[in-house]
């Protein structure tokens, strides 16, 4: 599969969720670029490389350098995941896969809901941690982290997000992050906090590029 003619920019992941999310994150930030110049790992068939750093941020510089590679296209890939305070910080890094099977939401909620199932409230504090990272082909490399603090819920609720969002509650709030809007998640959320930072860096090089018109 080729790399579109109209991308500027490509986005690190397989996620049709996080292919999404990051845009609307984006789009307010780079006013002057059209959504075609903004695609994902999919769109232009990049394979997915093994995930063997040990933190976000490693992941992140992985994803993001072997999509430039493979594009010749500046790349942003984020690594994101849950770090539960009784856990030590896990799942961590191992949050898709934490039942064993990346990507089985439902088996990774399932499991960690088990093994605190006799944590009391006060102690059940966690964080969704993300860490975003900008790669060009010409080796320049920049990342920004964010975390969206808050307490698990006893079992999941709310349809709406992906990943472990019905069970973090932020900080301050009643609803799970699932049940809040897309709107409502992005001005919060870990992952909105990293890509706010970026922005003003992937703008001034999409500007560069001309994107901006």
């Amino acid at each position: 599969m080729s790399v579109p003619d109209a991308a500027r920019l490509v986005l690190a992941t397989h996620n049709a969720h996080k292919v999404g999310e990051l845009r609307a994150i984006l789009a307010p930030l780079l006013p002057g670029l059209e959504p075609s110049a903004v695609v994902g790992a999919r769109d232009v068939g990049a394979p997915e490389p093994v995930e063997d750093g040990v933190t976000f941020e490693e992941n992140a510089l992985l994803k993001a350098r072997a999509l430039a590679a493979f594009t010749g296209l500046p790349a942003i890939a984020d690594d994101s995941g849950l770090a539960v305070d009784v856990l030590g910080g896990a799942p961590g890094i191992f949050s898709a896969r934490w039942a064993g099977r990346h990507g089985d939401d439902a088996a990774n909620l399932e499991l960690l809901l088990a093994q605190l199932a006799d944590i009391r409230d006060p102690h059940r504090g966690a964080r969704f941690v993300c860490a975003a990272a900008l790669v060009t082909p010409d080796g320049f490399e920049h990342v920004e982290t964010g975390a969206l603090v808050g307490t698990l819920a006893l079992a999941p609720r709310g349809a709406g997000g992906f990943g472990y969002d019905p069970v973090l509650v932020p900080t301050g709030g009643s609803r799970t992050c699932a049940e809040l809007s897309p709107d409502e998640k992005n001005a919060i959320s870990h992952r909105g906090q990293a890509f706010r930072a970026l922005g003003p860096v992937v703008a001034d090089l999409l500007s560069g590029q001309g994107a901006g018109g």
